[in-house]
This record gives C-alpha cells, structure tokens and sequence, in this order.
C-alpha cells in the first residue's frame, strides 16, 4: 500500500491510501488490471489514447518538466489526477506546470506532486495549485502534514490568491498606515 497526503490549502491535508498504479512504459500497461486506476505517462497516453479514454477506470497522466500542459488541455477534462514529477528538489519547472494547468487551462481535476517531494516545498506548491503529494520517504508523512500550517498567509499572488497582500491588507481586518502627519 503506498500512502500520499491530499488537501488544499485552507482544508488541511489528510493522509489516504493511494488508489492509482503509475505506468511509464507501454509493455506495464498489459500487466495492469482492468478496473485499476492508472496514471500514465504522457508518452503512453500519446501511443493508447483512444483506448484509455475509451476505459471507464480513472485516468490519471504523468507530466514531466519538458512537458507543455497545453499539448493536453484537450483531454485533461477526462484525468482524474495529473501527477507531475519532481526528479530533483531543485527542478522548480513543475510549478509553473501546476499554475498554468489551473489558470490557463482551468484543470479543476487533483495534481500531484510527485518524486523529490521535499516538505519545505509543499506550502509553495499549494500555493501553486497541488492539492496532493506522493512523498519519496512514507516514514516522514506524518511531519509533512505540518506543511499546511507552516504559514498563515502569502505576499505574491498565487492559484489560491490571486490578490497580493498589499491589496489585501485593508480587507482583511488589518488596518492600512495612517498616512504620516505633516
């Protein structure tokens, strides 16, 4: 059983067992049971498209940083979770990934951070549009919860607040300065 933590900011994450199978290569596709949900890769979604969106499992797709979602946009209506691999904490192509999928192509569907998953990141990634993540280490899921508290708010805008701080400041029970005396 693989376990991953699902929930947005604001709702809070949640450890649950992960229901999809991941297929990066055509000949796993064959070993797969039929009422298995599966996340594959964008390379085999390209080979067996007609007859993995003619299934009736959830589908999920694997996107890697040299990915361009818009090669989707398409078919991500018919994902259930786009999984989007981090090979390396240090490879930040994945955000941009995340954002452009929730506000250029208006994906209301799960994406999933997946692979060098580290939890200093995942408030960013929220932040950014993922709502669960596949940690590589399972024995450090239950201080990764602690990701959603780590801070109360953000200055930049982001898929969950599309406003900066600034403007928001006077609207959110903090008063704005006083403009100074003369």
């Amino acid at each position: 059983m693989s376990l991953l933590i699902e929930g947005a900011i604001g709702e809070g994450g949640r450890i649950v067992e992960d229901r999809f199978v991941t297929i990066v290569d055509e000949d796993s596709l064959a070993a797969v049971a039929d009422d298995q949900p599966i996340i594959v890769s964008r390379a085999v979604f390209g080979l067996q498209r007609a007859a993995l969106l003619a299934g009736s499992t959830p589908l999920g797709i694997l996107l890697f940083g040299t990915d361009d979602p818009a090669d989707i946009a398409d078919d991500l209506s018919r994902f259930a979770v786009v999984a989007i691999d981090f090979p390396k904490f240090t490879d930040g192509r994945g955000y941009s990934i995340a954002r452009l999928l929730r506000e250029r192509h208006g994906y209301r569907g799960s994406i999933r951070a997946v692979g060098d998953v580290l939890r200093d990141q995942m408030f960013y990634m929220l932040r950014c549009g993922f709502d669960a993540f596949a940690l590589r280490h399972e024995a450090l899921i239950e201080d990764a919860l602690n990701a959603y508290r780590d801070f109360s708010d953000g200055y930049q805008t982001s898929v969950d607040r599309p406003v900066p701080w600034f403007k928001r400041r006077g609207t959110v029970g903090v008063a704005a300065p006083a403009a100074e005396a003369r």
